[in-house]
């Protein structure tokens, strides 16, 4: 039995010249401090928070994605937050290559590595770092500043 094919609207994307296709109703704020690598998929009502960026003069980007990603609808990835001798500051989420992240999903990690997939309705705590090829099955909860070891599979009860 092979596989359904998924199709789409040409119009509803934007297409950048890396082979990004970006949903023309995902919500991408502050898109100067976002890096997509290629061939990334941003699926509708998607929001990804580029506005939440360290101050500075410095100009840095807030968050990195890598390329062949999948980013699905109603998920959120924003970068992680702390204050640190009484300043608030933002720091950089980085996701690897071949990440799925799943509809309704919220990444708020530091890292997330390659050849990762994280289920729907998932929720990724600040500074959490999750290794290459991992797998959070629907629904999973990963806490603020875990280290979610290569290759492991996180479920709802946890490890």
């Amino acid at each position: 039995m092979e596989p359904p094919y998924i199709t789409y609207q040409k119009s509803d994307y934007i297409e950048t010249d890396t082979g990004n296709k970006v949903s023309r109703q995902s919500q991408i704020t502050g898109s100067q401090n976002i890096v997509l690598g290629g061939k990334t998929i941003v699926y509708p009502h998607c929001t990804i928070r580029g506005d939440l960026r360290r101050s500075g003069p410095a100009h840095h980007a807030s968050v990195l994605i890598g390329r062949f990603c999948s980013l699905g609808p109603y998920s959120v990835l924003r970068p992680p937050y702390k204050t640190y001798k009484g300043v608030f500051n933002y720091y950089p989420l980085k996701v690897g290559d071949f990440v799925d992240i799943g509809e309704g999903s919220v990444v708020e990690a530091a890292s997330v590595g390659s050849w990762v997939k994280i289920g729907r309705g998932c929720v990724v705590g600040r500074f959490a770092f999750i290794k290459e090829g991992c797998i959070l099955e629907d629904g999973a909860v990963v806490p603020p500043g875990m280290v979610v070891p290569p290759f492991t599979r996180v479920g709802k009860e946890g490890l």
